[in-house]
């Protein structure tokens, strides 16, 4: 206890360090005034927007171009502030969010290129995408998809809210909608729940057609994998029709226009110092905002326990048909199978595996994201409890198994009651230590759109635009979460010794 006080303490003096320090660097000169100062600069941009399209031509005219991708659009403008990047490349309306919250930035009056927005759906549903376009015409028709534009842009922003037409009902089935909201005023959070215009313009879709709507947040460049897969029946996050993305997907007919813009640094703006107290109140009290850390803590938890056990189970099979092999020359067709599943897990990326399960594997059925994360990270984690197990028992000396042979003890029985316990007790440490690291790996899970203890941290970084307090908080959570873990397992461990003295 005196240990995890002591280390939360250190924690805790230097994120105090760093608030009081932050802002105190020399601030960076905006040097881009047009697009075409744009050569030869750092740019950043969202990843697989029509920003990243477009800006990946100029990285490859020889002018020296750097394009900076980013998998938020709030991270590549915190990137921007801290002078990492000279420019950002990003939607309009988003644009204007951002500018208004960080008053040290300004958006160039030059646009970059105008583009159209549209839902996009799976090719080999050429009915959704009827309907839908059967539904944009009938709410542009009768005045709703421009009053719903208006409650967010505009004078008129917050007076035209949507409401269900009287009469409405739901009984045709749900409406998946996959989304990244992270794109103010288009989806975005608000009181821990997804809204915005496009949001708003689904829900009508829903409605005209009879259903109800369902909205899966997650990652920009994993929505029109998930449409593909059938994990969502369609995509809307402020999608431009492109030529690329046209090889893989439909598109619905447009259903609003904007501009790519460039966001800099404004030189004449005075940058707003607030303290310590404002910030942190900002990022976790208002709003409830710390209740999306809370959310993630537990679903991290949850993972990292149940894959663990999970983890074990497998490892512990795969490791006594390995050693069994090893000592006996048995089980050659199982322990061929083992070696396969050993080589494959930890040949390749965790993060791989899990969007291989959740849209390849269980790409056409609908499943709990939560048991995806289990079933991944606990298929990951076992390859690796199988060798400490293995390693384990292999370092037990044969003379051991000699010895209970020869007062009459079957393999079996040697096995389980004179090995296991002492291997056990030998790769208890590497036992602990790839728990901590699967606790940590859970980080992931936001790849599917899971709300885990980091993405809880995105979501309020992109709410506040402040990235330092929910990055410590989430440090802090893990750091806190792996010292209780080694204070419990070092227990264990003394307990062992002190039960093998008696």
């Amino acid at each position: 206890m005196k240990n995890i006080i002591k280390q939360l303490t250190l924690l805790s003096i230097t994120i105090l360090a760093v608030a009081m320090l932050s802002g105190c660097g020399k601030k960076a000169e905006n040097t881009v005034f047009s697009v075409d100062d744009l050569s030869g600069k750092k740019i950043g941009v969202q990843l697989g927007t029509t920003g990243d399209i477009l800006a990946s031509d100029m990285e490859e005219d020889g002018s020296g171009t750097v394009i900076e991708r980013y998998n938020k659009g709030n991270d590549a403008v915190t990137a921007l502030k801290q002078g990492k990047i000279d420019a950002v490349i990003i939607d309009e309306m988003p644009a204007k969010a951002f500018v208004e919250t960080n008053r040290e930035l300004m958006i160039l009056d030059e646009e970059f290129v105008k583009e159209d927005y549209a839902i996009c759906i799976s090719k080999s549903r050429p009915e959704l995408t009827a309907s839908i376009n059967e539904a944009l015409d009938y709410l542009k028709k009768n005045g709703t998809l421009q009053n719903i534009i208006n409650n967010y842009i505009g004078e008129n922003a917050g007076k035209t809210p949507y409401v269900s037409p009287a009469g409405t009902t739901h009984d045709k089935g749900t409406l998946v909608m996959a989304t990244n909201a992270y794109f103010k005023p288009y989806e975005y959070y608000d009181n821990g729940k997804v809204t915005g215009i496009d949001v708003d313009i689904a829900t009508a879709i829903a409605d005209y057609m009879g259903m109800k709507l369902t909205v899966e947040d997650m990652e920009f460049d994993s929505i029109i994998t998930a449409v593909q897969s059938g994990k969502a029946d369609f995509g809307a996050a402020g999608m431009t029709v492109t030529a690329d993305r046209l090889k893989n997907i439909d598109f619905s007919n447009t259903y609003t226009t904007s501009s790519q813009v460039i966001i800099v640094r404004d030189n004449e703006a005075i940058a707003e110092n607030t303290n310590f107290i404002s910030r942190f109140k900002s990022d976790f009290l208002t709003d409830n905002r710390y209740q999306f850390i809370l959310t993630g803590l537990k679903n991290t938890i949850i993972i990292a326990f149940c894959a663990a056990l999970m983890g074990i189970l497998i490892g512990f099979i795969v490791a006594v048909i390995r050693s069994t092999h090893d000592k006996s020359g048995g089980l050659k067709i199982a322990n061929f199978i083992c070696n396969i599943y050993l080589t494959v897990i930890r040949g390749t990326p965790t993060m791989v595996q899990l969007l291989i399960i959740y849209y390849i594997i269980f790409g056409s059925v609908s499943i709990n994201k939560l048991i995806v994360a289990i079933l991944a990270f606990g298929i990951n984690s076992g390859a690796y409890v199988a060798e400490i197990f293995r390693s384990g028992i292999m370092s037990i000396d044969n003379g051991q198994f000699e010895a209970a042979r020869s007062l009459g003890l079957p393999y079996k029985n040697t096995f389980i009651h004179v090995i296991l316990p002492q291997a056990f007790k030998n790769v208890l440490p590497a036992l602990a230590n790839e728990f901590i690291v699967l606790l940590k790996e859970t980080s992931i899970s936001g790849y599917i759109g899971l709300n885990d203890l980091t993405r809880g941290g995105d979501i309020i970084r992109s709410i506040t635009y402040d990235a330092m307090l929910p990055l410590f908080a989430v440090a802090i959570i893990y750091l806190l979460l792996v010292v209780v873990l080694s204070t419990l397992v070092k227990k264990l461990e003394r307990r062992l010794r002190s039960n093998e003295r008696r």
